[in-house]
């Protein structure tokens, strides 16, 4: 039993229980613990943070205990689900024998129609299960809801058939309003037809002989495709109120009948006692098995891609498998190349989602409006919208009718919901999207959906926090709005390292490199304001120095230092302008300090020397004076490096007796970058009491944090101790997970850095083989960044002889 069948299980049995299917990330943390690995591998593996992974997993195993009934965790998980699912597939397989058992008692004049049924009829064992249960509780009447295609009428058809109820009575409703059977109709023909019995003059007469019946026979009852019969709050319309009365008997506690109901929308009716099962979309493993039933060879990243757009539809996989096998000869991949970009393209795919919100069009004008402005969110990075994010959309509606909008889209099945939370089916928003892109309130739909993801993200304490802040920013590129685009990355809020810093300073200190240089440089040509232009390229700098394009971040860092400089000129010294010339006397010194540590990475040490000189020149006994205290700990670094132990050690004394007196301790979180560069220090000094007290000091900020760049640099400055120090497995440890998460970010320069001491300690070891091909790889990369002092260093190292 493999990982893959394990999740192909749980996707029919969590929303059955939730509602929703779990997370890719979720997916990914039981597919690599089922495998013994850490969440340290596992965040590496998705890119996101080991706290992040943890988090994910803690809900993960809490989700699984809830819906399973047993206690599962990180340790127990293969083992418990293993047996379970053990026990699950033997039901299933009794379940789906039981279908073909001599007591089932078949539909009259069906001519072969459940041979063809059973043969199709796959994946349903938890949703006959389910309704079993039900069933068992003594419920009488059962709604099946869901989207169109999902399956609702395959899965009653086939419940029914399959447990052995003495007959079976089938009830169509009529697609159009104006041609449903009136109900007193309905049940006349089932007296005379079924039960050979004559209806009564009064239709509460025919139906007290009915209820006779279902008392005492067992009776299988299906009306099937309930919605037309609705109203817009899911009620029956006028004409057809005496349905009521109908359900009212099905109902009763003491007939011995079983009705399922299928319907998008949901039953709403006070008086009727029923209960509503949300069939979900099939799942993967079963797309298969049908698509290999039909003889078509099988691409497993296509189909699982194919499965992901339509969300398991049924209907779907059927129209597919038909296209496939006679317009494209069999093969799904191409056929899917083809056809990816429009999930509706298929003519009966559109019709179902098309009749459905045109349905809602005619009853509920306003429900169909949020429909419509729902699409307009991406549902990638952040998948699920929380309630505020629906309410917002619905500015021109008074706030008395907000929850009953919301509620009359999830009644009708057009909107998927948990917890407080919402996304649309991906055919749903398909159509949705292409309906509000042609209407006049595209614009206004995004500005009003970029407003609040900016609002309702106050601070940022998480990685998710800062993805959904991030949103506002695709909603402005899609309305062609640069510069407020510009102004989301720019914007401000405190964070988990006790900054008030842009977004996309944050964003880069989690680890979320190339997406967002993709995003500022496309925002950058089009922004005209001077003061934002300054300050993306200030982020950028840093994006361009982080991922080993040290000369371009040197250039985005001159050009924040002549557009600051340039606006400063042009500024009056007035009370007012106060605010800005702070700031943009901060983007000048920080710029500084940046290329500063880009000369470090280029071992360029007396132009490092000197920035850092002119930082503190600067800085110091002005409202900048912390740029002073960094700069003087990259000073103190630079000279010991130089071999300027005496300077370098006043320098960094004042700065350590600053933090273990906790001087700075409010600054610790936006210091510990510079903790672990003061650590670094007082190992080229020698002195590893204080190398190690700073590096833990900074190993815990960031760890808290999720501060992948500076835990990586840590670790290797610790590992570099450990070296010095003979104890070379400590040193492998640290030198294999800094490389690791360095890898992972795509962070060049540390990770050349971390590459030439791990070739440093094999040396030590006295393993030229080992040394040699990591000090080959700390050269190629140093060659990348066009580090020409970098490679000399390396090279006059590894011809040493140890």
């Amino acid at each position: 039993m493999d990982a893959e069948a394990v999740l192909a299980w749980l996707d029919t049995v969590i929303p059955t229980h939730t509602g929703e299917r779990l997370s890719d990330l979720q997916k990914v943390i039981l597919q690599q613990v089922w495998h013994g690995r850490r969440y340290l591998e596992i965040a590496n593996y998705y890119g996101c943070t080991e706290g992040h992974a943890k988090d994910v997993g803690s809900q993960l195993w809490k989700l699984l205990s809830e819906v399973l009934k047993e206690k599962i965790n990180k340790n127990n998980c293969r083992a418990t689900l293993e047996r379970i699912l053990r026990k699950t597939t033997a039901i299933s397989s009794f379940i789906c024998n039981s279908q073909f058992s001599p007591h089932t008692i078949p539909l009259a004049n069906t001519d072969g129609a459940n041979e063809g049924l059973n043969a199709n009829f796959l994946g349903r064992a938890e949703a006959i299960a389910h309704l079993n249960n039900l069933v068992n509780q003594g419920i009488k009447v059962i709604v099946i809801q869901g989207e169109g295609g999902v399956g609702k009428t395959t899965l009653a058809q086939q419940y029914l058939q399959t447990q052995g109820f003495d007959l079976v009575l089938e009830l169509l409703m009529a697609k159009e309003t104006q041609n449903i059977t009136a109900v007193e109709h309905v049940v006349e023909e089932w007296l005379k037809q079924d039960f050979d019995e004559e209806p009564g003059v009064e239709f509460g007469v025919t139906l007290g002989r009915l209820k006779r019946q279902l008392h005492t026979r067992r009776i299988g009852i299906l009306i099937d495709n309930l919605e037309p019969a609705l109203d817009g709050q899911g009620r029956f319309i006028t004409p057809h109120r005496n349905y009521v009365e109908l359900l009212c008997v099905l109902a009763d506690a003491r007939v011995q009948s079983v009705t399922l109901i299928t319907s998008r929308d949901r039953l709403c009716e006070p008086g009727v006692n029923a209960s509503h099962y949300r069939l979900p979309g099939l799942d993967i493993t079963t797309w298969q098995q049908f698509f290999i039933n039909r003889g078509l060879a099988i691409d497993l990243i296509t189909l699982q891609n194919m499965h992901r757009a339509y969300g398991g539809n049924a209907k779907a996989m059927g129209i597919l498998c038909g296209s496939i096998q006679e317009d494209f000869d069999g093969d799904m991949a191409v056929y899917w190349q083809e056809n990816h970009a429009d999930p509706l393209s298929a003519t009966d795919l559109k019709n179902l989602a098309v009749s459905q919100i045109n349905r809602l069009q005619a009853l509920d004008p306003q429900a169909y409006r949020l429909l419509c402005r729902l699409g307009c969110y991406r549902y990638q990075d952040v998948s699920r919208i929380p309630t505020q994010g629906l309410l917002n959309l619905l500015w021109d509606v008074p706030a008395s009718q907000h929850r009953q909008i919301i509620v009359s889209l999830r009644n009708r099945s057009l909107v998927e919901s948990h917890q407080g939370e919402y996304w649309l089916h991906p055919v749903i928003r398909t159509e949705a999207i292409a309906r509000l892109r042609n209407s006049d309130e595209w614009e206004t739909t995004n500005h009003k959906a970029a407003e609040f993801w900016t609002n309702n993200i106050q601070q940022i304490a998480t990685f998710q926090d800062a993805l959904q802040a991030l949103e506002a920013y695709y909603h402005y590129i899609e309305i062609n709005e640069f510069e407020f685009a510009g102004k989301v990355i720019l914007k401000s809020r405190d964070n988990q390292w006790r900054q008030f810093l842009p977004l996309g300073s944050t964003l880069y200190r989690m680890g979320w490199l190339q997406p967002l240089i993709a995003a500022i440089t496309q925002v950058l040509n089009n922004v005209n304001d001077n003061q934002n232009i300054s300050e993306l390229y200030n982020i950028l700098g840093d994006l361009y120095w982080i991922t080993g394009k040290i000369y371009l971040a040197v250039e985005c860092q001159e050009k924040t230092i002549h557009l600051a400089t340039q606006a400063l000129k042009s500024l009056i010294p007035k009370q007012e302008n106060k605010h800005t010339v702070y700031y943009l006397r901060m983007l000048e010194v920080d710029s500084l300090l940046s290329i500063g540590l880009y000369n470090i990475d280029l071992w360029e040490l007396e132009a490092a020397a000197q920035l850092f000189q002119q930082v503190i020149y600067l800085a110091q006994n002005t409202e900048h004076h912390r740029w002073a205290e960094k700069a003087s700990v990259c000073l103190a670094l630079v000279n010991s490096h130089l071999g300027l132990c005496e300077a370098s050690c006043a320098l960094a004394d004042v700065i350590y007796h600053n933090i273990i007196t906790e001087q700075i301790v409010e600054q610790a979180g936006r210091f510990a970058y510079f903790i672990q560069i003061l650590g670094q220090t007082y190992v080229n000094l020698g002195d590893f009491t204080k190398a190690k007290e700073m590096f833990q000091k900074a190993l815990a900020f960031a760890e808290e944090s999720h501060y992948m760049q500076v835990k990586a640099k840590t670790l290797n400055g610790l590992a570099e101790i450990y070296r010095q120090q003979k104890n070379f497995e400590l040193a492998l440890a640290n030198h294999a997970e800094a490389i690791k998460l360095l890898d992972k970010i795509g962070a060049k320069c540390d990770l050349a850095i971390a590459y030439f001491n791990l070739a440093l300690t094999y040396q030590e070891m006295e393993k030229p083989i080992k040394s040699k091909v990591n000090f080959e790889q700390a050269i190629q990369l140093f060659t990348e960044m066009k580090a020409t002092k970098q490679i000399e260093k390396v090279v006059g190292y590894s011809r040493r002889v140890s």
